[in-house]
């Protein structure tokens, strides 16, 4: 395998890991590593409901997840293709929202099923994306009656910390 070969192996899952990032950003309400995966002049599309910076979009959508009992973002399918600086990618996305009970004791849950279509550019040996669009592929939102999985955190406490601080 030559070096350019090895290279864009590097590159491919350095942009991999910062689609991880977003999801574990968002779920753990790490914002700071949610900002992470745009670059400053960075944007994202999700059509009727945001346009702006990415930036803009981590604060938009942190009101709505604070909102939430619990959130999971899981990326499935990641296609990328890298030319030197530049990529794109097409991310296949799952993503699971449990609104907060109701006076009842009643909640729901809203699944839906996206892509993200990423432009990427790696500045200063760093990959972020320089512009998202979001594609909807189906939402469905169904009636909760469960209770949230306890164990589970949406901040330093989360078990996942421990695992990774372990190696540290």
């Amino acid at each position: 395998m030559d070096d350019r070969a090895v290279q864009e192996l590097l590159d491919k899952q350095a942009i991999r890991e910062v689609i991880y990032r977003y999801s574990r950003g968002l779920d753990r309400m790490d914002k700071e590593m949610a900002y992470s995966v745009w670059h400053p002049d960075g944007t994202a599309l999700y059509h009727d409901i945001f346009e702006g910076t990415g930036h803009e979009f981590v604060d938009w959508v942190w009101e709505a997840h604070e909102a939430m009992e619990s959130h999971s973002h899981q990326m499935t399918n990641i296609l990328i293709e890298v030319a030197g600086d530049r990529a794109v990618s097409e991310t296949y996305a799952i993503v699971s929202l449990r609104r907060l009970p109701d006076e009842n004791g009643h909640s729901a849950e809203l699944v839906s099923r996206s892509r993200y279509l990423d432009r990427w550019s790696k500045r200063d040996g760093r990959w972020a994306i320089d512009h998202r669009i979001h594609v909807s592929d189906l939402q469905l939102e169904d009636g909760v009656s469960r209770p949230g999985d306890a164990e589970s955190r949406r901040d330093p406490a989360d078990p996942s910390f421990d695992l990774f601080r372990s190696l540290r």
